[in-house]
């Protein structure tokens, strides 16, 4: 078992809709979560489990303080694998977003070093909606879980969210993450209610966000890195959109058509009502 059960509340649920995200309790146990940092150093020097190959290319950053992400790690590693797509995960997430069924979209397995006191803004993940990156998706209904591998807080660069931003709808040029100007960010997007609130988590909680939440992180000011692991989460029906592209797109095959359901082998079934 990757995910320990957990019966999501009615009180999750309010939390969840009333500020666009939900803190888990401990989701990982302490096993798995050793397993998953070693995923971490697995992958970053291309030890890949099976025949797959990543998404993207894997190079190391020029700068060493700089962000590493990967999309789909669990095609390359068997750990990653079994936590994106584990079945309680994805019950929980039906249930936050009320749906009777989870797929994955994608995972991202998510390294910010640590600066060691040294400000930079080379490890920012800039404000941004997860949408902002998914309009291909036929839904806005969607949800990120970000799982800690480590504890974590604005010292090592955790992540913020803007509190019932979910609300403000699809907001144009929010596909902002790699800007990492916070500041001039929060002057373009910050024309409602806008509190920053930090997501402080113990190693193997996980944060569940709205995909139309904005959020964000500054960096790791620690010694050591900062190692997460990420599952964007969709409703089991979600078809795309015609007009908008995305990797995901690609993986329909090669001619993909409006309304046609992101349901093959790529986009694993995590949960169903149905069983």
């Amino acid at each position: 078992m990757s995910v320990i059960p957990y019966q999501v509340t009615e009180n999750d649920k309010e939390v969840f809709h009333r500020e666009g995200y939900w803190i888990s309790p401990k989701l990982i146990d302490d096993a798995t979560i050793a397993r998953l940092r070693e995923a971490h150093e697995r992958i970053w020097r291309k030890d890949f489990d099976g025949d797959g190959i990543s998404l993207h290319q894997i190079v190391a950053p020029k700068d060493p303080k700089a962000l590493r992400k990967l999309d789909n790690g669990w095609w390359i590693n068997d750990a990653v694998r079994d936590v994106v797509t584990d079945r309680h995960l994805g019950e929980m997430a039906a249930e936050l977003l009320n749906v009777d069924s989870i797929r994955l979209w994608h995972d991202q397995v998510i390294l910010k070093p640590g600066t060691g006191g040294e400000e930079t803004a080379l490890g920012n993940v800039g404000w941004h909606q997860d949408y902002g990156y998914w309009r291909c998706s036929d839904t806005t209904n969607m949800v990120t879980v970000w799982i800690a591998l480590q504890d974590t807080d604005l010292s090592n660069g955790g992540m913020m969210t803007i509190p019932g931003s979910h609300r403000w709808g699809v907001v144009e040029g929010s596909d902002s993450f790699f800007e990492q100007d916070m500041k001039k960010l929060r002057d373009r997007f910050a024309t409602k209610d806008w509190v920053e609130e930090p997501c402080i988590l113990k190693a193997g909680q996980a944060s569940f966000h709205h995909a139309l939440t904005f959020h964000g992180s500054g960096a790791n000011l620690s010694h050591e890195p900062r190692l997460s692991v990420v599952a964007h989460l969709m409703p089991g029906n979600t078809a795309y959109r015609k007009g908008r592209r995305h990797d995901n797109v690609t993986l329909l095959g090669p001619r993909p058509y409006d309304g046609q359901p992101f349901d093959n082998d790529f986009f694993p079934l995590l949960y169903s009502k149905e069983g």
